[in-house]
């Protein structure tokens, strides 16, 4: 979820950063060129002044244009800004450099004839640091109330464009800091809102495995998860009180049928001395109260490993396996069947009684259903944090529909409802392994059977 929350967060962080910091360079740039252009209007003026004594007719004239020829000759070689007074006409009256006039067409062109209507000319559109422009500001002369001349600035940008780029990388400078805050914030904020969700997993995972003691704790996060977590709590010492309840009606029940059926196949016996030996009904109902017996027992062990702590410790599952191949061998040559064992040295944590118990009840099925002539191997391996022991019979097999209901309690397949057995052996035994974080897996085998693979990890699963 972390990886599905944090980058939309980014993204909805850089587009309003990005929002925001368009307009701010637009303002940047308008800012910087707003200075260049004041700082065009007040030299304007300044020469305007002293443009009006030029065109004042009196004495001294030309001494006058020859000195502001001279100014707007510094002016032009200290900031190399070209700028010139001219008449209404266009023809100059003094500039710099000499071979520069009034531009005929463009915006030029437009400011000169602004200007000789006594108005400043409009500020110039925009230049960008990529664009190669330059900024043309004219202001009136003025001498008794008509406009008898016009200044002209022609300015160059290069500066100002190196100033408003110069700013624009301090913009995205600040941008990529308080990207990075951002991202920071973001990730403490995904952590903070996502952590009771990932104890609650957890927690679920847990329960679902069959350790029913996990709960999360209500700390951290925000109040919705807080009240989930404690209802999610709530929720689990429910179901653990129902399934307590649960199984502690199991054992009671088989516990309490088991004395009054002792007593019934006791009875059953009894009256089998009255009758004629071999009597059929007789030997159905003897067969019929040992089967229910074999019920009640498997309903019972059943209750005790889904309520029994697991006694886990470091097993060399390899030898348990052969010990447990080497007790089968008997009743398999007696069928006809061949057992064999592949002996590895592995490992794995587990409790040793469970898993042999468990093996017990995979080999016992897998002898049932495998016909005389063919073979049952055992075989055990470690890979990654498991160890398994894999039990290939050579019966029949199932289809994709029954490998997927196998191990269901009281489940049997259509097929074989005539072999001995209560329909309890394997769920016992998926009971078994899960109390000490082990599983129980079915799969087809080839080329021909079913494959049981009994899998327990490889380090502790309380570290």
């Amino acid at each position: 979820m972390t990886s599905r929350l944090l980058p939309l967060l980014i993204v909805l962080m850089a587009g309003v950063l990005v929002a925001l910091g368009f307009p701010l360079a637009a303002l940047q740039a308008s800012a910087e060129q707003q200075r260049v252009v004041v700082d065009r209007i007040d030299d304007a003026a300044r020469v305007a002044a002293l443009a009006q004594f030029v065109t004042d007719g009196r004495a001294g004239g030309t001494e006058r244009r020859r000195a502001l020829e001279d100014e707007l000759r510094r002016y032009h070689d200290v900031y190399g800004i070209k700028a010139g007074v001219f008449d209404r006409d266009g023809k100059a009256m003094a500039r710099a450099p000499e071979d520069w006039g009034v531009p005929l067409v463009g915006a030029g062109r437009q400011a000169f004839d602004e200007a000789l209507l006594g108005r400043r000319s409009d500020d110039p559109e925009q230049v960008w640091p990529w664009q190669d422009g330059r900024l043309i500001v004219d202001s009136p002369v003025v001498r008794d109330g008509d406009v008898v001349a016009v200044v002209v600035t022609d300015s160059p940008t290069e500066q100002m464009r190196l100033r408003i780029l110069k700013g624009w990388l301090v913009i995205a400078a600040g941008e990529a800091a308080a990207m990075l805050l951002a991202v920071g914030a973001a990730i403490r904020l995904t952590g903070w809102v996502l952590r009771p969700v990932r104890v609650l997993d957890a927690a679920t995972h847990d329960i679902a495995t069959g350790r029913m003691k996990s709960r999360v704790a209500a700390a951290g996060g925000p109040p919705e998860l807080r009240r989930l977590a404690g209802s999610f709590n709530e929720m689990a010492d429910n179901v653990e009180d129902v399934l307590e309840q649960q199984r502690a009606f199991v054992a009671d029940a088989s516990h309490q049928l088991r004395n009054p059926l002792a007593a019934l196949l006791l009875r059953i016996e009894l009256l089998a001395l009255e009758l004629p030996e071999g009597n059929a009904e007789i030997a159905s109902v003897r067969t019929e109260g040992r089967r229910l017996a074999q019920v009640l027992d498997d309903l019972l062990d059943l209750a005790l490993a889904e309520h029994t702590a697991p006694d886990l410790r470091l097993t060399d599952i390899g030898e348990l396996a052969a010990e447990r191949v080497a007790a089968w061998r008997a009743v398999a040559e007696e069928k006809g069947v061949r057992l064999t064992g592949h002996r590895a040295a592995v490992t794995a944590w587990a409790d040793p009684t469970a898993l042999s118990s468990a093996l017990d009840a995979v080999i016992d099925n897998a002898l049932k259903f495998t016909p005389e002539g063919e073979e049952v191997t055992v075989s055990v391996s470690s890979g990654g944090d498991t160890s398994t022991i894999v039990v290939d019979d050579g019966g029949p097999g199932l289809d994709d529909e029954e490998l997927g209901r196998i191990g269901d309690r009281f489940w049997r397949s259509n097929r074989h409802q005539n072999v001995k057995g209560s329909g309890l052996g394997l769920s016992i035994t998926r009971a078994l392994l899960a109390a000490g974080g082990g599983s129980l897996t079915y799969a087809h085998s080839e080329p021909h059977g079913l494959r049981a693979t009994l899998s327990v990890p490889r380090t502790s699963p309380t570290a």
